[in-house]
């Protein structure tokens, strides 16, 4: 299967997605997930919306965390890709800033009502000594 994908402005549903993450508010940011949405991250595979909301519970919740959509592409066959950036500290040590790339992969199930059927999420090189 050959992707050929175009840049385009990052969508409503994905802004507010990383805005979820972020403040750790899923309602509407979360829609576009369903208890079928499969999420890699790095070697972690979490299935459902409401196990993947627990575990960005337990990653950033005692963090102080943003994510910066650089680039965002779309296919003509449900995938978009977003590269980013976060920028976190620790909430006990909020002056101790890192910055880490990311990269999001979305696999559309719909693309009409937008429904992620799966989400690999790539981070780092990070020293997770520092945030973690």
């Amino acid at each position: 299967m050959t992707h050929t994908a175009h840049a385009t402005p990052a969508p409503e549903w994905v802004l507010k997605f990383m805005n979820a993450i972020d403040t750790l508010e899923f309602d509407e940011g979360f829609a576009p997930l369903t208890e079928d949405t499969d999420m890699f991250f790095g070697t972690a595979h979490v299935h459902g919306v409401e196990a993947i909301k627990a575990f960005f519970v337990k990653i950033d919740e005692p963090l102080i965390i943003t994510h910066k959509i650089l680039e965002f592409w779309a296919t003509g066959d449900g995938v978009r890709l977003l590269r980013g950036e976060a920028t976190m500290a620790k909430k006990t040590e909020p002056d101790r800033v890192v910055r880490a790339p990311f990269m999001h992969i979305f696999y559309l199930a719909d693309e009409e009502t937008i429904r992620v059927r799966e989400l690999r999420i790539t981070a780092g090189p990070l020293q997770t000594d520092t945030v973690m």
